[in-house]
């Protein structure tokens, strides 16, 4: 094609053999300042400042008026010294004066750590980092695509998987390893597998006091010591403090007072479902999550006010139809969006879960149920988004392949999150005269290659090349080249960041259920 008196714009070869180089490609994504963690979100306000002050002010009255039912004497202890009360219902009333001492008295702008700082997440403002998560009873298994009880070997897996993939920014316990025989070693070997097989952060739970003492246990002897783990918190416990509507969870609150006694971060979650659990409105919905998250908050301020709290309200939404989880549906891409618009609002520390999908494999819908969802909650400024790879069927399977995928996915929603150039270099209106009056296209000017190697995401296993070469190839769908990857991560990478001291160190004294040689390539 021509235009008058320019000279002919050079044909262009789709497909990855026209484009850099794989280690060019490779150089390209370690340079790419946008596909790391601590992007800013927030250019999306699904709720004006009025309505957050609306839903917000509901929360505070919510707590004070209705209040919490079955508190732990430990906590309506806490609770009442600072200045709450019981009803004549045995209620447990939060006053909105001490809600807001405990939302002004949090702490701020801390980062929660990778066992290396490159991992290390800023939990201040809008930025956004995404990981996985779940608690999965299932894995699609990587040989067959059938669905299976998921192991302690699997969530090891996942968490090296995660370790590999870039867009992934921190581990969160995504599966259920079913192979144990009880909560406590269940406890103790999902934070054991899970900070074993990546240096990123890590997200796990605990079913009881012990079982947190324990994990505390294994950090500090990573760390090399408690007042190194105290200094570079590289793991934290998500507590699900609450049982909708408006009830404490008496273990939950006990796992809560003893992490913050440990002096570990702690992500103060609620799940309610809207129309089930929670009011059938957005509104009426976040507004409930809101206070019982809340809630939580109170109580572990109280309990540490030095503590690392981190509000994790979590609505879900319910399919009327059949009373099902439909965590991929449009509502619920806006139902997150506006619980994280509070949490910005409050300035309070967050995060929350989206990439629920119904789909049962890695397809169309998969993907764009997840990137709706995730898309919103990051473009909101979610500080950390759980669940936002690697899982299927409404939480209940993870999926190795699924991982590899999403974390394509990933890459492209972070993307969106980088600032535009407005910068003279950008506008570069030298170079369009130079252009027009030269080659007549920019395909060979230094500008275009310099930033050919900074300023675009090239996918790893999402498809660029012609419909001829795809056919060619047998013409394969994403599934195929993520399992492919998949497989050849697992088959290769094996984190020996834990020294060896260390690990027998703990060895000798838990129970640790994962075996050395399956730590190692070639086993």
């Amino acid at each position: 094609m021509t235009d008058s008196g320019s000279k002919p714009i050079p044909r262009v070869r789709r497909g990855r053999r026209s484009r850099l180089s794989a280690t060019e490609i490779a150089e390209d994504k370690q340079s790419s300042s946008f596909i790391m963690g601590n992007t800013s979100g927030g250019l999306f306000t699904p709720i004006t400042d009025k309505e957050c002050d609306a839903l917000s002010t509901a929360a505070f009255s919510i707590l004070d008026d209705i209040g919490m039912s079955e508190a732990p004497e430990a906590v309506i202890k806490l609770v009442v010294n600072a200045g709450g009360s019981l009803s004549t219902e045995g209620r447990l009333c939060f006053p909105p004066a001490l809600v807001k001492r405990a939302i002004a008295g949090i702490r701020r702008d801390f980062s929660l750590c990778g066992q290396i700082p490159e991992h290390d997440i800023q939990m201040s403002g809008k930025n956004v980092s995404v990981g996985t998560g779940g608690a999965a009873p299932l894995i699609v298994d990587i040989d067959t695509g059938k669905y299976k009880p998921s192991t302690l070997q699997d969530l090891y897996d996942a968490a090296r998987l995660s370790d590999r993939l870039q867009h992934i920014h921190f581990f969160s316990r995504s599966m259920v390893a079913r192979d144990m025989p009880n909560d406590r070693t269940l406890d103790l070997n999902t934070a054991y597998a899970s900070l074993a097989g990546t240096q990123k952060h890590v997200l796990t739970s605990s079913s009881s006091a012990e079982s947190v003492r324990d994990i505390a246990t294994i950090c500090h002897e990573i760390a090399g010591s408690k007042e190194a783990f105290y200094a570079r918190p590289f793991l934290s416990l998500s507590i699900n403090h609450a049982v909708p509507p408006l009830r404490f969870s008496a273990e939950a609150c006990d796992v809560l007072l003893e992490a913050a006694a440990q002096g570990i971060p702690t992500h103060v979650n609620t799940f309610g479902q809207l129309g089930a659990s929670s009011p059938v409105t957005i509104a009426g919905c976040v507004a409930q999550t809101t206070a019982e998250t809340l809630a939580g908050l109170v109580v572990a301020w109280l309990a540490n006010p030095y503590g690392l709290i981190i509000f994790g309200p979590r609505p879900m939404i319910t399919d009327l139809r059949t009373g099902g989880m439909a965590g991929g549906c449009g509502e619920q891409a806006m139902l997150t969006a506006v619980a994280v618009r509070v949490a910005q609002y409050l300035n309070l520390p967050n995060s929350t879960i989206a990439g629920a999908t119904d789909s049962k494999s890695v397809d169309a819908q998969s993907g764009f149920e997840k990137c709706m969802s995730v898309s919103l909650a990051a473009q909101t400024g979610a500080n950390m988004i759980t669940q936002a790879c690697g899982m299927l069927s409404g939480l209940m399977a993870c999926s190795h392949e699924a991982y590899v995928a999403d974390n394509d996915m990933l890459g492209v929603i972070l993307r969106t999150l980088a600032p535009i150039e407005m910068s003279e270099s950008a506008l570069n209106t030298d170079a369009i005269r130079s252009v027009i009056s030269g080659e007549g296209h920019f395909l060979g000017h230094p500008e275009t290659f310099k930033r050919m190697q900074t300023d675009f995401l090239y996918p790893e296993v999402s498809d660029r090349r012609s419909h001829e070469e795809w056919e060619a190839d047998g013409r394969p769908d994403i599934r195929q080249p993520a399992n492919a990857r998949a497989r050849e991560i697992l088959a290769t990478h094996f984190p020996q960041h834990l020294s060896d001291a260390a690990d027998i160190r703990m060895r000798e004294r838990f129970d640790i259920r994962l075996p050395k040689h399956k730590m190692r390539a070639n086993s």
